[in-house]
């Protein structure tokens, strides 16, 4: 029975509709395979309808078509022939023109009315299919509804009935456990009470045994043990020390390069470190005002001695800078081979240096309270590399500002330049001394030899003395040489010896 196109169309969009729902609905009932197995009957069924529907109005389009074709076709046909036979006879027909006419009428209000009838006859058709196909879609809708519903609450209650038990089994397992459970803890207290007082009783007797035989030389290997132990354990505690030293000596440098402020003290640490290295205390002053009344103070000035012995002399001021944000600028753009921003970096380095320069100009340099030069130190090579770099930086600096560029290198050669000269300039200054101790020496040197000829002659005498002592003595020995000699302790005796020398002793000490 063929149904109107309209109707068809709308079917078709419930159908599809419903088989969207019955979708969306599908992951509810995952779990249930009757309900699972149901939706999936009722989407084939929806599919195989909504195909078939496809293929009515598809093919109630085709013949709907096909017939309105055939209509034109036949109504085009008429009215040729009537066009044909009204020329071929409209000259010889005159009197049956009205009757043909006629005819024609009735004919066109025939087919008319034929095409009508066929058309009511196809719209109560496809009113009847329609209002058929929408209460069977209905029917179906309800009994899917109504099935639903039963299996749902079936699987609702089912699903309940399963977790009530898996939840009375999972109670029961955990009670099981905890039974368990306590009768192992017993069990395992048990043996280990027994295996501690098994143990306790072996260790006892372990001990008394090495108490009776081995005590001396475990004592002796246990000290030796120990000792090993305690000097590996100090080992091991002033590494850790060590460690932690160079921990904190870490984070403190991090946190030096990484502030502000503590990066100008690191470099006026470095150039502290680097005067006292090279210079006396007495040579340099730190944080010196060097104009009087300005309160502007430079970190270290070296003091250069005057010509004369109430000269002051003056000061030198060195102030140390360290740009770091342009510095770590130009090596990130150094590394990136960026040759733009390495030139930008550079150019805000110098900038920055100019202006530390200026700074340095009018602050720090005050003839003839100071000399008329200052030194500008930076505390890196590196820096320092790239600053002389520069092309007329140096000489600007020089020419315009009075300032000399120092790195560590350069400024540890200019410290030891004037290290010499302060060692030169005091030999100058004491040279007046050295000649007069050397005019003093030379006089004295005089009275030595004088004195080195009286003693000569003085020796020269005793030795006369001695040797005419010595010619006498020889006499004396041949007269007694027939003398029966006495033992040394009986001639001591005899002669009192002893007595004259101690007399002879303190007469000497008298003089």
């Amino acid at each position: 029975m063929p149904f109107d196109p309209v109707w068809l169309a709308i079917l078709l969009g419930c159908i599809t509709s419903i088989l969207s729902g019955v979708a969306a609905f599908r992951p509810r009932v995952a779990g249930d395979p009757l309900l699972r197995n149901a939706l999936d009957e009722l989407s084939r069924d929806l599919g195989q309808l909504r195909t078939a529907l496809a293929e009515d109005l598809k093919r109630g389009r085709d013949e709907t078509g096909s017939q309105a074709r055939d209509l034109r076709q036949e109504v085009q046909t008429i009215v040729a022939r009537l066009g044909e036979t009204l020329g071929a006879n409209i000259g010889l027909l005159g009197t049956a023109q009205a009757e043909k006419l006629d005819s024609v009428v009735v004919n066109v209000k025939s087919l008319a009315e034929a095409n009508e009838r066929r058309l009511g006859e196809m719209r109560r058709d496809a009113d009847e299919g329609g209002k058929a196909l929408r209460e069977e879609v209905v029917r179906q809708l309800k009994a899917l509804a109504e099935f639903l519903d039963g299996n749902l609450e079936k699987g609702a209650a089912s699903q309940k009935e399963r977790l009530d038990g898996v939840a009375t089994e999972i109670r029961r397992l955990i009670q099981t456990n905890a039974e368990a459970n306590e009768n192992l803890r017993q069990t395992v207290e048990g043996k280990l009470e027994t295996l501690r007082n098994d143990n306790a009783q072996k260790l006892e007797e372990m001990r008394r045994t090495v108490d009776e035989k081995l005590q001396g030389t475990l004592e002796e290997r246990l000290g030796e043990k120990f000792k090993i132990v305690s000097h590996q354990l100090e080992q091991v505690f002033k590494s850790v020390g060590e460690m932690q030293s160079l921990a904190s000596g870490v984070g403190d440098l991090k946190r030096v390069l990484t502030n502000v402020k503590t990066r100008g003290t690191w470099a006026e640490v470095s150039l502290g470190h680097l005067l006292e290295q090279v210079m006396a205390p007495e040579q340099f002053v730190r944080n010196v005002e060097v104009k009087p009344g300005s309160g502007e103070r430079v970190e270290f000035a070296i003091r250069l001695p005057g010509q004369g012995e109430g000269d002051a002399g003056v000061l030198l001021p060195i102030d140390a800078k360290f740009p770091s944000e342009d510095y770590e600028r130009l090596l990130d753009a150094s590394e990136r081979a960026d040759g733009a921003a390495v030139e930008a970096a550079l150019k805000g380095l110098e900038a920055r240096i100019r202006q530390e320069g200026q700074t340095i100009c009018t602050k720090y340099i005050w003839p003839p309270d100071t000399t008329d030069f200052a030194i500008l130190y930076l505390p890196t090579e590196g820096l320092y590399a790239e600053v002389i770099r520069r092309p007329g930086l140096v000489d600007h600096l020089q020419a315009q500002c009075r300032i000399v560029v120092a790195g560590p290198t350069v400024l540890l050669a200019i410290l030891n330049s004037l290290r010499m000269g302060f060692r030169t300039l005091a030999i100058q200054k004491r040279s007046s001394e050295v000649w007069q101790t050397l005019a003093a020496v030379k006089t004295e040197f005089g009275k030595y030899g004088e004195v080195l000829d009286a003693v000569r002659k003085k020796l020269n005498e005793a030795t006369n003395q001695i040797d005419k002592v010595a010619v006498r003595k020889r006499a004396i020995d041949r007269k007694l040489r027939e003398v029966e000699s006495l033992p040394e302790g009986e001639a001591g005796a005899v002669l009192s010896l002893e007595k004259l020398i101690q007399e002879g002793d303190l007469l000497d000490a008298a003089e």
